[in-house]
């Protein structure tokens, strides 16, 4: 009998992967194809669904043909995904109404300024677990519902469906199945975090016909089989992206963290089966749900420029040519040179929700070069990491011990060491890099049996660098200092209106 593989879809927010993993959770091979982010006003994010649907029929055979695998060889398909990302699409067409709106983007603020004032507020965050933002896929589908002219009325007749990537990709993938995972649904708003069902009355606050939204279903468990792409391979799991990689991550057991550093950053903390209420700006979520059993839930600090502002440092400053090089400018410093840069490019996430934030730098003088920038780079995710991880321990009265990391930046050890330096507590990364990809492949596997159960997925979970913190406290304590008095500079700049 031929050995058999596991499939996943990396749906991300500059990029979509097909990785093919084996047995012992080891990639086999990876295709990757970015597609455009378009940016027609500013605060504005959208990407072209079609492109990154085109960009999966393309991905599907090459990443077979690279493992040397057949169709027939591929046991299942997971899916993780960009999470709050807004699709709008034709149910007989299939046709998207515009562009995807992505999670980074900000033309909602009015909208949620408006809706905060408003009867019911804050029983739609207490059902939701989450901050009336501009993050969130509820405000952003209220926004295409009122400026898209006889789509509300085509929307309550089931004319119009909606979705987040996952459900944009399963309908796809099977011909029309219209379904979510609660993972992703837990971040629109409209999902109560505890019946794992849509709220009628937060679709009502925010005006949202029930006809267009998917079914929602647990994240590992069946959502349909493929008809294209990877004809005739069950879909046996979806995952909104960070929980994904917490399950790469083996974190099962609560009181264990990871951190995803790509685009943004996304600290999880599994609390267990039972939902933690938010607070310290933290997010309540669920982690992941095997079919047939509870939810588990987690404590999220969500960040939403990390990995994006090395690319605008290379993109829009261009004072480096690839992203890998920043580690070696900064390392040509020894410090910022008192310069501090908060990226508040779509506002302020965890902790602080101040979506009228912009992003400033301070501290500049003549002394300032491209090195200190590049160090003030890489400082400003290590200390929004310690913001959200002050914010998590005290939530959760729990103290970290360890912070398990993946992503793309961890490949960057300077940036690593800053953060166990601010952090206090030692930093571990996974030998396996692709720990989102790795997790929609665990549930997709344990879905159909590849897998027998979570501790046979724990056994492939191997350490491959550490941090140890080795900062000076009282440094530690003035530069959290100053960092916190330029976050406050960020502070009311777009003014509502």
């Amino acid at each position: 009998m031929s050995e058999r593989y596991v499939v996943a879809i990396d749906q991300g927010t500059t990029s979509t992967r097909c990785i093919v993993f084996d047995r012992r959770g080891q990639l086999v091979s990876l295709a990757r194809q970015e597609h455009r982010q378009h940016f027609p006003r500013p605060g504005w994010v959208e990407h072209d669904a079609v492109e990154i649907w085109r960009n999966v029929e393309r991905l599907a055979p090459r990443a077979l043909r690279r493992a040397g695998v057949t169709i027939d060889q591929v046991a299942a398909l997971g899916i993780a995904n960009q999470r709050e990302t807004t699709v709008v699409w034709d149910r007989h067409t299939g046709q998207p109404i515009g562009r995807a709106i992505i999670w980074q983007d900000t033309r909602t603020d009015a909208l949620v300024h408006e809706l905060a004032g408003q009867p019911g507020a804050k029983d739609v965050e207490e059902r939701s677990g989450l901050p009336l933002a501009t993050y969130f896929s509820g405000p952003r589908l209220r926004w295409i519902l009122d400026r898209t002219p006889g789509l509300r009325r085509r929307a309550e007749r089931g004319e119009v469906l909606c979705g987040t990537m996952e459900t944009w990709l399963i309908w796809n993938l099977t011909g029309g199945e219209h379904v979510t995972d609660v993972t992703n649904a837990s971040r629109t708003m409209l999902l109560d975090v505890r019946t794992l069902d849509w709220s009628a009355d937060s679709l009502d606050f925010f005006g949202i016909p029930r006809a267009m939204l998917p079914r929602v279903r647990a994240s590992i468990g069946a959502f349909g089989t493929a008809c294209a792409a990877f004809p005739g391979v069950r879909i046996g799991a979806a995952l909104g992206d960070q929980q994904a990689a917490l399950f790469g991550q083996t974190c099962f057991t609560p009181g264990e963290a990871k951190c995803t550093y790509g685009t943004g950053s996304f600290l999880l903390l599994n609390t267990g089966t039972e939902p933690i209420a938010p607070a310290h700006g933290l997010l309540s979520t669920v982690a992941y749900q095997v079919a047939g059993s509870p939810a588990c839930y987690a404590l999220e600090g969500s960040i939403a420029i990390t990995g994006s502002l090395v690319q605008w440092f290379r993109d829009q400053l261009e004072l480096i040519s690839s992203a890998p090089e920043i580690e070696t400018l900064a390392r040509t410093v020894a410090d910022n040179g008192g310069c501090y840069i908060v990226p508040a490019f779509s506002g302020l996430y965890a902790p602080h929700w101040r979506s009228e934030a912009r992003g400033v730098i301070v501290g500049l003088t003549s002394y300032i070069t491209k090195g200190h920038l590049a160090r003030a780079v890489l400082e400003a995710t290590a200390w929004q990491t310690r913001e959200v991880v002050d914010a998590m321990n005290a939530t959760s009265g729990l103290a970290l011990r360890t912070l398990k990391v993946d992503g793309g930046m961890t490949a960057d050890n300077l940036l690593m060491q800053m953060i166990a330096d601010v952090l206090d507590v030692p930093v571990v990364r996974p030998l396996a890099a692709e720990t989102v990809s790795l997790g929609a492949a665990y549930a997709a596997g344990l879905a159909v049996g590849y897998w027998p159960d979570l501790d046979g997925l724990r056994r492939n979970w191997h350490i491959a660098g550490q941090w140890i913190p080795a900062m000076d406290p009282r440094l530690r304590a003035t530069e959290y200092a100053n960092w916190q008095r330029a976050v406050q500079r960020t502070f009311d700049w777009i003014q509502p209106g």
